[in-house]
């Protein structure tokens, strides 16, 4: 294999402070050092990083592939400003080229993204506004949080959604007519899941990232899809992919029936669901939302899983070797999977527990005895600080729905660190985009200020933290189709003998401002101390552009040359 100097630049290690050059050699990173002390070395390749950062690769800890790249295939409604906007976009796309394609393909126009929290008309689209918009045909638009959405009514025909739990007659869909509609978006030829993936995983790439947590559940993509997936991602020119499969088990057998069936699995869960979202008003709370609409069915949210399920699916989980997800966000969601962990710790031990690093996606309400136990009984908090930056703050969603002070503990980012919950951050893409530096900023700046990461705490939650929730249980190791990248012990830093992930950044001069700046200047305005090797991401300043990733030694993306 050929070996790359890369010098001139940043190099973010901590093994080497203060290190302007570093060389791969294979798969590994074999020097650290100083730029005048590389002229010794005989690299195939040298490239000269004319000030540019290097970092660890980042890894995404959460993310839905398939989904995402639908997301980018069909309308993206992120960006809607209004209702009447949405029903625009509707109506131009169903009578224009996209429109002609999906029929003659007899798909339905999709699209996601659509938060009514930010429009005036403070409402979703009908499912009359639908009909009228795309003359009759089948129309199917995701909530942003993914955990709702709205249908035409030829779509709800074809899919016999009337009759499900979820369905309202404004076309508004949650529960089991909402998995309904989005199981049916799963149903894509092999051709173009193959295209789907490979473009998501590409734009994943030129954001700097290595791997990715792909959290497969049977209304996100199939099983066969997410076996292709990780076939298609041990191409070592594409990011790596760390598959879970939310399905329920009972017993043992039935989560080793999973791991045979798709090999290479390093968990069960993920996006198995203890409850639901706050944007759709079906996480699970202890108090109502504040602004559900009347004959809302989910006053206080709904809990999808009880704490004997949770407690069976992480004793059959822990007993066959592996690792365990589940996703829960509101702060009776999180006391149920705590409850049901803990009778699981009855049966299994609570040694074996703790080895088999479970994890909490989200975990976005977390009070201090939920903080203690998620420490007692090993867990990982698997979260996304983005959601914050979106939809935090006094005036956000999360304020409307619970109340500005229980809107003020969501994601406690500094709660978890300081009580040493391992933490790894993700995108929920698409609820949110793959954009690791902007997770870091939206960390750094949280609604809450007690609650605000530090650069490098963040960035190390979303490398070093994000393998590190990745780990799969103790069946993990020589495990056949598990790649031995993705249990070294030390992925996720620059240093001497690990994997060569890393990542390669032009930074805008105003991120290095804060190099000049006294100490006592942060500590007046309350921020974390600055980083001197890290830039610094407050306020406007822009996020750095990332030149070229490498997994294992491959380039994965390049605009280097």
């Amino acid at each position: 294999m050929s070996s790359t100097l890369y010098r001139g630049g940043v190099i973010d290690s901590p093994e080497v402070p203060g290190a302007t050059a570093l060389l791969v050699d294979g798969d590994r990173i074999a020097w650290i050092g100083a730029a005048d002390q590389a002229d010794g070395l005989t690299p195939d390749a040298v490239v000269e990083l004319d000030g540019a950062l290097v970092t660890a690769g980042f890894v995404d800890a959460h993310a839905h592939v398939l989904a995402t790249a639908l997301h980018a295939d069909g309308l993206d409604l992120s960006a809607a400003a209004s209702l009447a906007e949405v029903l625009d976009r509707v109506r131009s796309a169903a009578g224009g080229a996209a429109g002609r394609r999906l029929a003659a393909e007899g798909a339905p126009l999709t699209g996601a993204g659509w938060d009514e929290q930010r429009w005036p008309e403070g409402r979703p689209p009908t499912r009359a506004e639908l009909d009228q918009a795309a003359q009759g045909g089948p129309v199917y638009l995701a909530r942003v949080d993914l955990h709702s959405g709205v249908v035409s009514s030829s779509f709800a025909e074809v899919l016999g959604l009337a009759g499900l739990p979820g369905w309202s007659e404004d076309g508004l869909v949650t529960g089991a007519a909402f998995q309904a509609a989005q199981d049916a978006l799963t149903e894509v030829t092999p051709a173009r899941r193959d295209r789907l993936h490979r473009a998501a995983l590409t734009a994943a790439a030129a954001r700097g990232v290595v791997a990715l947590h792909e959290h497969s559940a049977p209304f996100t993509d199939t099983r066969d899809g997410l076996r292709s997936l990780l076939a298609l991602a041990a191409d070592p020119g594409l990011p790596l992919v760390l598959g879970f499969r939310g399905e329920l088990c009972v017993t043992a057998d039935d989560a080793r029936e999973l791991l045979t069936d798709i090999p290479g699995l390093t968990g069960i869960g993920g996006d198995l669901c203890v409850d639901g979202s706050v944007g759709s008003r079906t996480a699970a709370l202890h108090r109502p939302y504040l602004d559900a609409p009347d004959g809302w069915p989910f006053p206080a949210g709904d809990l999808e899983l009880s704490a004997e399920q949770i407690s069976n699916h992480i004793a059959a989980v822990t007993r066959a070797g592996a690792q365990a997800a589940l996703h829960a966000i509101g702060d009776r969601a999180v006391a149920e999977l705590l409850l049901g962990v803990r009778a699981a710790t009855d049966v299994e031990g609570l040694d074996a527990i703790r080895a088999a690093g479970h994890r909490i996606e989200h975990a976005e309400l977390l009070d201090a005895p939920a903080l203690a136990a998620t420490v007692v009984l090993g867990l990982t908090a698997s979260v996304q600080p983005a959601f914050d930056a979106a939809w935090g703050g006094p005036d956000g969603m999360y304020a409307a729905r619970l109340g500005a002070g229980r809107a003020a503990n969501m994601t406690p980012l500094a709660d978890l660190r300081d009580a040493g919950v391992p933490l790894a951050l993700g995108s929920d893409s698409p609820v949110t985009p793959v954009d690791p530096w902007g997770a870091i900023r939206a960390a750094i700046g949280h609604h809450t200020p007690e609650q605000r990461l530090s650069t490098r705490d963040a960035l190390t939650a979303h490398t070093r933290g994000g393998w590190r929730a990745g780990r799969g249980g103790p069946r993990r190791p020589g495990v056949p189709g598990v790649p031995a990248e993705s249990v070294d012990p030390l992925a996720g830093e620059l240093r001497v003998g690990a994997p060569a992930h890393l990542a390669v950044w032009d930074v805008d001069d105003a991120a290095w401002a804060h190099r000049d700046e006294p100490r006592p200047t942060w500590v007046r305005a309350g921020r974390p101390a600055p980083d001197p090797v890290l830039p610094e991401l407050s306020g406007g300043v822009p996020a750095p552009v990332c030149r070229r990733t490498v997994r294992s030694g491959v380039v994965i993306h390049d605009t280097l040359g």
